[in-house]
């Protein structure tokens, strides 16, 4: 049986970004393209437990200004924290049972935080595994805006991820401990670029499609709709690379560990298999995240090159 764990991640927000958090969490949109995760149909299945009463922005700046914090254009104004646990905890479990865990978990995040302060609690039932978006103004006990001191350094994050175990294993006895990404020393590799890897290789192969399809009857029309595609694949491969080098130094230190792991499987401990296997799959994850940008198909360059060369010039 595999392990089941206990996860709490926490993220910081300053500005605009919070109305992006908010549409994701609140569902406002109709479509979500570059999340193929969001089943639509299921929607109807997210339910809160803290039920927003105006827009996130409105009700940080409202309660910050109402504490008499000044505030910067770099200010935390809202911080959200994820809390699910692993896919194979769900299995089996009813929508009650459910309910119950994230209830379990809201009752421990409001004993560290003022409920007041806590905008959102939304639990999405309609993507791959179960998983409550909370989201709270960092206010501390004395009225200051300080997500600093609330979510903290790697010495707090530990602090967060221990207390959360020690709350939520009483009730639920064969959940293990997460680790956060401060104890592993790596950056964790957020869903969504894998959710962005997806849309991008969609994209690709609506490309090759096309390019496959084309001929002198439907060639105007083809064109057209190639040329809005490669206007977002494009820079979408540009901007994953992007993000990619950042998870360069990772890469190394995990294929130094497999190596080593390697040499320590001749005595075929439980626990170095199952290190290794664990390796393994961050590895797979990178390798499958870099295939998507590094090597794009000569016909999608060349069809690149076509469009730029016949765009009017800007004067």
């Amino acid at each position: 049986m595999k392990a089941q764990y206990a996860i709490l991640r926490f993220a910081k927000y300053k500005g605009p970004e919070i109305g992006h958090i908010e549409s994701h969490n609140e569902r406002t949109k109709e479509k979500y393209a570059s999340n193929p995760d969001v089943d639509t149909s299921r929607s109807h299945l997210n339910f809160h437990l803290v039920t927003p009463e105006r827009k996130y922005r409105a009700e940080a700046e409202k309660q910050i200004a109402e504490a008499g914090c000044r505030t910067r254009s770099d200010s935390v104004r809202v911080v959200e924290a994820l809390v699910t646990a692993s896919p194979e905890f769900f299995k089996g479990k009813k929508k009650a049972e459910v309910k119950a865990y994230f209830t379990e978990a809201l009752s421990f995040i409001q004993k560290y935080q003022s409920k007041e302060t806590i905008i959102s609690a939304v639990v999405h039932m309609d993507e791959k595994t179960p998983h409550m978006h909370l989201c709270f103004i960092p206010l501390t006990e004395d009225k200051r805006l300080s997500a600093k001191e609330i979510v903290g350094n790697k010495k707090k994050l530990t602090w967060w991820q221990d207390e959360f175990w020690k709350h939520m294993v009483k009730k639920y006895p064969d959940l293990e401990r997460g680790e956060s990404a401060s104890e592993t020393g790596r950056t964790h590799i957020p869903p969504r670029l894998f959710k962005e890897a997806v849309h991008l290789n969609r994209m690709k192969d609506q490309i090759m499609a096309i390019l496959n399809d084309s001929n002198p009857f439907n060639k105007k029309a083809k064109a057209e709709e190639l040329e809005a595609l490669l206007d977002k694949y494009i820079p979408g491969v540009e901007v994953m690379r992007t993000k990619l080098k950042k998870y360069d130094k990772t890469y190394k230190e995990l294929t130094e560990e497999n190596a080593e792991l390697e040499k320590k499987l001749s005595s075929a401990s439980r626990e170095s298999i199952q290190k290794k296997l664990e390796t393994q799959r961050k590895l797979n994850e990178l390798d499958e995240l870099r295939c998507t940008v590094e090597v794009l198909p000569p016909e999608i360059l060349q069809a690149a090159k076509k469009v730029i060369a016949h765009k009017p010039q800007e004067r």
